[in-house]
């Protein structure tokens, strides 16, 4: 006898390889955060330094200054804030600032999604502006060897195959990641040691009065702080790639990274003491410590450091599209599983965006020092937003007042001075990674809003009340049968309660009749991996209820994970699929599965206030560029039924009329 429907899958169980995240250091672990988590911060001495000379004179307080503050950046940003603090605040291991929101959604305090979406919005755009300057900087060290080489062709073609390659995952050079950042770093450590050495004056820069002299007394020393802060921009990167490699891999590697970065700053600032009294021109520091022999070797390296920053920085927005997807701030759209490799993932859609807008990028500033004035900007909103939603996790965690004004105090001061010196750049630039992220945060406050505002409109019932109906439906033969079982998918939390669209579909649009209902409700957990679901029995043989709990980490599969659902209930005897057709029936024949999908409408816009029209307006728009429930569910077209159904038209009483 046939006992489960057709194409039912073996289950996955997951449990272990989580739990490997949240296991000690070890060697291997620890080369491979190497590859995935230091791509963008590891990069960052192929820009700062310069940006912070660019067309100004070399002077030792500068050079001091410049060095002390990109190690007290390093030490308060980085080391304290994200690795000491913020990776405290994990979500079942994983990291980021929607994993922390998720983490906080128990709170209720009513705006808190404001501060997530906002630094949501920033991490995106900046992942625009990472890849093309850092593989421009990479590529443009070849114009020591040859000084007219047009550098935009080869930037382009490097980025573009980049992302052509998304589609079919990056398991195989995913394994190269690690041992050429490894390389990489030891590279750019021995290149830093060899020019402190031929000043040791340099370390005075550990000192952090030289940050605040610099700061306090040299003409515009201030505004250097945008250029500097560029050494810091991979460590929300940091935190967000936490679940792919666990803490305590991080807590080894950052100690080896931060060695190596500390150690090539020295060698740069030993480097420009050396140079003092004229601007650099078109030298870089970076590239100018590298011996003539080993240049071109060096360069590849460094142009495979930044393309593996610019895959990590990908493959992070694809993790932060599909947190956003189930946290509900994002309109559906289709996500892929090109590899088994665990958490990898491609959304086609982002792909192709992050490649024009890197593409842009690229053919509107062209050098890697025009694009440094766009770079910085956005992730300096996110590092805030961080900080805000920091503060109340240490609420959460009952922290006491005085030390969560400290955090605020210390943080948004730092950040702040940051912030304020990055907007300095808006009309050199950085207007273009602001304006991303206010396009990407409209995009997220209508999907949210018009979501809400459906479900302002959507009216529920007391499934009591139809159950009866419900069971005369299914026996009456003068009703020809639309399945043998009938799925809908419910948003109603309480299992007492239905939509009234629902009952309108099964009994009045065009009466359903199926020997079998089902009712299908998904709750996204705050965990990142739960997999678990709770059957209720409400009718026997007649009507059942399926709540899902997915972690928001979890692929919505669910035509996969009902027919799990449905073979344990043939198992356990609690469900006879078996087709009621006598002809059928006794050749043990399993019976039909047809889902429904509503389409819930807003007729009558004219009845909506003037934010609510255009709220609804943005949100169909998004709708329809999105993916629909079918594709996001993952339903078959062949037992797929859609249909339009309005939602609650709101009372008019102006519109009442007389009967003369």
């Amino acid at each position: 006898m046939q006992t489960s429907p057709p194409s039912t899958l073996p289950a996955v169980d997951e449990s272990g390889g989580h739990q490997a995240l949240k296991a000690g250091a070890s060697a291997a672990g620890t080369l491979i955060a190497l590859g995935i988590v230091y791509g963008d911060i590891g990069t960052s001495p192929l820009y700062t330094v310069r940006g912070v000379f660019e067309g100004r004179p070399v002077t030792e307080d500068v050079v001091l200054g410049t060095v002390s503050a990109i190690i007290w950046t390093l030490t308060l940003l980085t080391t304290i804030k994200y690795v000491l603090i913020a990776m405290r605040a994990d979500n079942n291991g994983e990291g980021g600032i929607l994993s922390l929101y998720a983490l906080l959604q128990r709170l209720n305090f009513k705006y808190l999604y404001l501060p997530a979406i906002v630094g949501a919005a920033a991490l995106l755009a900046d992942g625009v502006i990472t890849p093309p300057i850092s593989v421009s900087s990479a590529i443009e060290g070849l114009r020591i060897l040859r000084p007219h080489l047009h550098t935009v062709p080869i930037v382009l073609a490097i980025l573009m195959g980049l992302f052509a390659i998304q589609q079919f995952g990056t398991a195989i050079i995913g394994k190269l990641f690690g041992p050429v950042m490894l390389v990489f770093f030891s590279m750019i450590a021995v290149l830093g040691v060899q020019f402190m050495l031929h000043d040791l004056s340099i370390l005075r820069a550990f000192n952090p009065y030289y940050a605040l002299h610099m700061l306090a007394t040299i003409p515009g020393g201030f505004w250097l702080l945008g250029s500097i802060f560029l050494c810091s921009t991979g460590a929300e990167a940091l935190y967000a790639d936490m679940g792919h490699v666990g803490r305590p891999n991080i807590y080894v590697s950052w100690t080896f990274v931060k060695i190596c970065l500390v150690l090539n700053y020295l060698g740069q600032g030993a480097w420009l003491l050396q140079h003092m009294g004229k601007p650099l021109g078109d030298n870089n520091p970076f590239f100018a410590m590298i011996p003539a022999w080993g240049l071109l070797p060096a360069i590849g390296l460094c142009t495979l450091a930044t393309i593996i920053a610019s895959q990590a920085l990908i493959s992070g927005s694809y993790t932060l599209i599909i947190e956003a997807l189930r946290l509900n701030f994002w309109p559906k759209v289709k996500v892929l599983y090109p590899t088994e490799l665990r958490g990898q993932a491609y959304v086609p859609s982002l792909n192709w965006l992050l490649c024009a807008g890197c593409v842009g990028v690229v053919l509107h500033f062209r050098e890697s020092s025009n694009m440094e004035a766009a770079y910085g900007l956005a992730i300096t909103f996110t590092m805030l937003m961080t900080t805000v939603l920091l503060a109340f996790f240490l609420y959460l965690r009952r922290v006491s007042p005085v030390w969560i004004g400290l955090l605020l105090l210390v943080y948004f001061t730092v950040e702040g001075s940051f912030l304020i010196a990055n907007l300095r750049k808006f009309p050199e630039g950085g207007y273009v990674s602001v304006l991303m992220s206010l396009v990407l945060l409209a995009v997220m406050v209508s999907w949210i809003q018009g979501q809400r505002l459906r479900e302002a409109f959507v009216k529920y019932v007391p499934l009591a009340d139809w159950l009866p109906l419900l069971k005369e439906l299914s026996r009456d033969e003068s009703v020809p049968k639309f399945a043998t079982h009938l799925v809908y998918l419910t948003d109603s939390v309480d299992p007492s309660q239905i939509e009234r669209g629902i009952t309108h579909s099964i009994f009045q649009k065009s009466p359903k009749r199926a020997d079998v209902y089902y009712l299908i409700h998904i709750v996204t957990t705050d965990e990142p991996y739960t997999k678990t679901y709770h059957v209720d029995t409400i009718l026997p043989d007649d009507l059942v209820r399926i709540e899902f709990h997915l972690g928001f980490r979890v692929d919505h599969a669910i035509n996969y994970m009902f027919r799990q659902v449905v073979t344990d209930l043939v198992q356990s005897k609690e469900v006879d699929i078996t087709s009621r057709y006598n002809s059928l029936r006794d050749q043990d024949v399993v019976g039909d599965f047809q889902f429904v999908i509503l389409n819930r409408t807003l007729p009558y816009a004219q009845s909506l206030t003037s934010w609510q029209r255009l709220v609804a307006r943005l949100a169909g728009v998004l709708r329809w560029l999105g993916a629909s429930q079918q594709e996001s569910f993952g339903l078959d077209n062949s037992s797929l039924t859609i249909e339009n159904i309005p939602l609650l038209i709101p009372e008019r009483p102006e519109l009442h009329l007389t009967r003369e």
